[in-house]
C-alpha cells in the first residue's frame, strides 16, 4: 500500500497540484494586501470616507460604530462589507488568473491542424473522371 502511495503521490499531476495550491495561497495573499491596502481606500474615499471593512448591520446587541467594537460588545453583526471586501478580491484574482492563463496560450504554440479526411467525390464526378482519362489515352 505505501508502494502505491508513493507511485501516486510522485505522479507529475500530484506534484503540479500541490505547487498551484502553494502558489495560489501566496497569490491570494498578494491580492488580499492590493484589495484592503491599494484598492478599496480610493474607493472609501470616493464614496464618502467610507471603509467597506466597517460596513455591518447589527442583528442583536449595542449598537456601536465599528465591528471591531460591536465583535468586543458581543453583538451579533451582518458583515456585508467583509462579504463586499472578499467579491472584490475574488473578481480581482479571475480576472488576474485569465490573464495569466490568456498570455500562456498565446505564448504556446498551436498543435498541427488535424489531417481531415476530405470526402469521396460524387459518383458522377468519377465517371467524368474516367471519361477524361479514356479520351487522354486514345489520342
Amino acid at each position: 500500500m505505501f508502494q502505491e502511495f508513493k507511485k501516486f503521490a510522485m505522479r507529475g499531476n500530484v506534484i503540479d497540484l500541490a505547487v498551484g495550491v502553494v502558489i495560489g495561497t501566496a497569490f491570494s495573499g498578494i491580492v488580499n494586501s492590493l484589495v484592503k491596502d491599494v484598492i478599496m481606500p480610493p474607493i472609501g474615499v470616493l464614496m464618502g470616507g467610507v471603509d467597506f471593512s466597517d460596513l455591518f448591520l447589527t442583528i442583536k446587541g449595542p449598537a456601536v460604530a465599528t465591528l471591531a467594537e460591536a465583535e468586543k460588545a458581543g453583538a451579533v453583526t451582518l458583515n456585508y462589507g467583509v462579504f463586499i471586501n472578499a467579491i472584490i478580491n475574488f473578481l480581482i484574482i479571475a480576472m488576474a488568473l485569465f490573464l495569466l492563463i490568456r498570455t500562456i496560450n498565446k505564448l504556446q504554440t498551436p498543435p498541427p491542424p488535424a489531417a481531415v479526411d476530405a470526402p469521396p467525390p460524387p459518383e458522377d464526378i468519377l465517371l467524368l473522371r474516367e471519361i477524361r482519362d479514356s479520351l487522354k489515352s486514345r489520342g
